[in-house]
């Protein structure tokens, strides 16, 4: 099927292309290359005209992280115009200073191309080569305090999938790439072709750019019924959304009554019940991250904090604090230890700013 191309790029080449270059260097993290990448590809196949390039400092071929060469096509003399710049990531720069030609060949680069966008660790070296003075941006959650201290003058918002400050975006680590070229290929070519690249590429629609970024471990084992299946996905992309049984059985095309069937003979338990287990996972993945427990029980799609009190007590018989506190990361700083609010019958029971 071909799709109508709206005239919203006022970049395209005279030759009706969209040129992309894509920044890479030895030790670049080749899911950062290859995933947006694909999706461009993917894109071409249902009509649209990207050229994808890869573009290195000195124009030498690149090694990746995993040892696999990149054949790169231009030096950055080569680039004329590039209607989108997309720097890549490695592991080594949120490590070692970005080196000065990287640092410049993105800045000459950045200053002919319509719009500018790194992938996860890619922000130290947009960062680097001055383009994210003022803005907005994302990277890895690991390394997200990193760009913080190194490039004050940046705000940094660690939970964004991907960011937008103008025409510069950034996105988190890794995966995160796919879902940021998705929304690129959106804003270029509309939502309808972009829902069937991702559906090509067997990824959800791309995750809205301020979602939680954090992976999201559920405890159980998944239901065997697709349904069901189903469901998961359905909460955990919007945990704060309408869940409710009548919401549910409508969105998978079932009866009440047959899904709270199915809930019953597969689960035991009622799918209102379900849903709360995975708010409560989700939960329990952010308190482990550093949240504070009003903001993970807002994020997790509780009513409130009581709510999430409520469940923790039921289920682990601890407060989300004292889980907090146990169970957490490094990668935030240390939670100051809470003061138990009057009433409160569970120890070091503290709901957090």
């Amino acid at each position: 099927m071909k799709y109508p191309i709206p005239d919203v790029d006022e970049h395209r080449t005279a030759q009706g292309q969209h040129r992309v270059a894509i920044v890479v260097y030895d030790g670049v993290k080749l899911l950062d290359v290859a995933g947006p990448a694909d999706v461009f590809s993917e894109a071409n196949r249902l009509g649209t005209d990207y050229l994808v390039q890869l573009v290195s400092p000195t124009g030498a071929d690149a090694v990746t992280s995993i040892g696999i060469k990149l054949a790169v096509d231009l030096a950055p003399g080569d680039v004329t115009a590039a209607d989108t710049l997309l720097v890549a990531g490695g592991d080594i720069y949120p490590r070692t200073p970005v080196p000065r030609d990287l640092a410049d060949a993105t800045s000459e680069l950045a200053g002919r191309s319509g719009r500018v966008a790194s992938i996860c660790t890619g922000a130290f070296i947009l960062a680097a080569a001055g383009r994210l003075h003022g803005k907005r941006a994302t990277t890895h959650w690991k390394v997200a305090d990193k760009l913080a201290s190194r490039y004050p003058d940046i705000r940094v918002e660690p939970d964004a999938i991907y960011t937008r400050d103008g025409s510069t975006y950034t996105s988190a680590g890794v995966s995160a790439g796919i879902d940021l070229a998705l929304a690129l290929v959106e804003e270029d070519h509309g939502a309808e072709l972009t829902r069937d690249v991702a559906r090509a590429l067997v990824v959800y629609l791309q995750r809205a750019g301020g979602q939680s970024q954090f992976s999201v471990p559920l405890a159980a084992a998944p239901p065997r019924t697709p349904a069901l299946r189903h469901i998961i996905d359905i909460v955990t992309a919007d945990p704060s959304g309408d869940h409710s049984l009548t919401e549910l059985a409508g969105r998978l095309n079932l009866s009440p009554r047959h899904l709270t069937r199915l809930f019953r003979e597969e689960l035991a338990t009622t799918p209102a019940r379900y849903v709360e287990s995975i708010r409560f996972d989700i939960a329990k993945s952010l308190l482990s991250q550093g949240h504070t427990a009003t903001a993970a029980a807002s994020l997790a799609g509780f009513p409130g904090y009581e709510s999430l009190r409520r469940v923790f007590a039921r289920e682990l018989s601890l407060s989300p604090a004292v889980y907090q506190r146990r169970f957490r990361t490094a990668l935030r700083q240390s939670v100051a230890d809470e003061v138990p609010e009057p009433g409160t019958a569970l120890p070091g029971d503290q709901p957090g700013a």
